[in-house]
């Protein structure tokens, strides 16, 4: 029976890709709570939720910067870049689809 064997290694996770994730989930989780509580009021969205959603456009631009500058760095685990990329664009995408259900669908009074 062979010996288990080892693999060492000093790599570690980039701190710009674990800054993009956190500001993935920042992101995110503001999203979330302004699309509920505007639900929860029968659709008023205060001014509020619109600057927070604006500020979250601003800050997945720069989550994604972070997660491309971990991304090219050598020699360290890349989950983390990965993840905080993934977290932004899905931010982007739903700030998105928030504006165009906006724009383009009708709202009955």
């Amino acid at each position: 029976m062979a010996g288990r064997k080892y693999i060492y290694t000093n790599k570690q996770h980039t701190y710009t890709g674990i800054m993009s994730t956190i500001l993935g989930i920042i992101e995110l989780s503001s999203i979330a709570y302004a699309v509920y509580n505007t639900f929860d009021r029968g659709g008023e969205a205060p001014l509020r939720y619109a600057s927070a959603c604006a500020l979250v456009t601003v800050f997945a631009f720069i989550g994604i910067i972070l997660g491309l500058i971990g991304r090219k760095e050598s020699e360290r685990f890349y989950i983390f870049a990965y993840v905080g990329l993934v977290l932004n664009v899905l931010a982007l995408i739903a700030i998105s689809g928030i504006l165009y259900a906006g724009a383009y669908f009708e709202v009955g009074i």
